[in-house]
């Protein structure tokens, strides 16, 4: 495995809809393992293939690792069933380091998705998953999470958001 470059925000890939995959296949099974190693690396709990470069929907998420317990799901071609309940609560992302924010999520959610083996599964999801989910989801339909944040909060990290696009967006 090798760790792949997380895209910082400016990046293009970062706004692009990204392909549902055609064939579950090795590459695609490393794909999702270098992502699950950046990810941990990251110290993050999610991350989209588009964060990587790769404009494809597939997203690997793990909440329980940082209690010492991994737990990965790799999701691909995702697609959210079924929402409730509402939370807000302080979210970050790999692509905007040392920035973080209070965003509104679904409480739970159902997730249809391919495993790894491309079998169809349903992923009920609720808490910190239901979140990182939805986060990585968003990611799959160019959406960023600056995009989710009140008008207030945004005005207020403007400069920090503005400095990371210009050092970083290629």
């Amino acid at each position: 495995m090798s760790k792949l470059e997380i895209k910082k925000y400016g990046t293009a890939v970062l706004r692009q809809k990204a392909e549902p995959v055609k064939e579950i296949n090795n590459s695609i099974r490393a794909l999702a393992a270098d992502m699950l190693e950046t990810m941990y690396e990251g110290r993050g709990v999610g991350l989209a293939a588009n964060q990587v470069g790769v404009p494809r929907r597939i997203a690997v998420v793990d909440v329980k690792w940082t209690q010492g317990e991994k737990s990965p799901v790799v999701l691909i071609n995702p697609e959210i069933i079924s929402q409730s309940g509402e939370a807000v609560a302080e979210e970050g992302c790999l692509s905007f380091p040392g920035i973080t924010a209070k965003i509104r999520r679904p409480d739970r959610v159902e997730v249809s998705a391919l495993d790894l083996d491309g079998k169809k599964r349903v992923v009920s999801c609720k808490g910190l998953f239901s979140r990182a989910v939805c986060h990585e989801l968003d990611h799959l339909n160019g959406v960023l999470f600056i995009d989710r944040m009140n008008p207030v909060t945004k005005l207020t990290l403007r400069k920090k958001i503005n400095r990371l696009k210009k050092q970083d967006g290629k």
